[in-house]
């Protein structure tokens, strides 16, 4: 190969990796922009606490992650009705909550990894809110379960 065919090459290669290394650098980005909820629709960990104790009554706490994450640990109260992020799972969510009444105050959380890479919590919204509900909120754990709720020792249960 000749001098202007190699620096062609090593030109064309380097704007394929620069166009690679933004299309990855895009894919891990916030996706704030794409979330189906608004800034009063989200609950901090704390507050939520204080809401299961004190209000009456009490919020529905949906578990909408990975079957094996819940039995690892999720709270009190809160049941699991399949994985949001898969078909199915989001079939026996939205199963379940169409029996509730659309009055109902819930609050969906996973946990299963940074919230801006989830793949299960915008389903789970986005399919409440499309039955119906008004007062659907999205617990904010930014980077997973055990960091943001059991590793401050706010309570929960292992196992189903």
């Amino acid at each position: 190969m000749n001098r202007a065919k190699t620096v062609r090459a090593v030109q064309l290669f380097s704007i394929l990796a620069a166009a690679g290394l933004l299309l990855l650098a895009s894919s891990f980005s916030t996706n704030a922009n794409s979330d189906p909820w608004t800034t009063a629709q989200t609950i901090q960990p704390s507050s939520l606490v204080q809401e299961l104790e004190n209000s009456k009554p009490a919020p529905t706490v949906i578990f909408v992650g990975f079957g094996r994450l819940y039995a690892a640990g999720h709270i009190k109260g809160a049941p699991y009705h399949g994985t949001a992020g898969k078909e199915d799972g989001l079939k026996e969510l939205t199963t379940w909550a169409a029996t509730l009444p659309r009055t109902s105050n819930i609050v969906i959380y996973c946990g299963c990894c940074p919230m801006d890479r989830c793949p299960n919590i915008r389903p789970a919204f986005k399919a409440l809110q499309d039955l119906g509900f008004k007062q659907i909120r999205v617990l904010l754990l930014p980077n997973d379960f055990a960091t943001d709720w059991a590793d401050k020792g706010l309570p929960y249960d292992k196992g189903n």
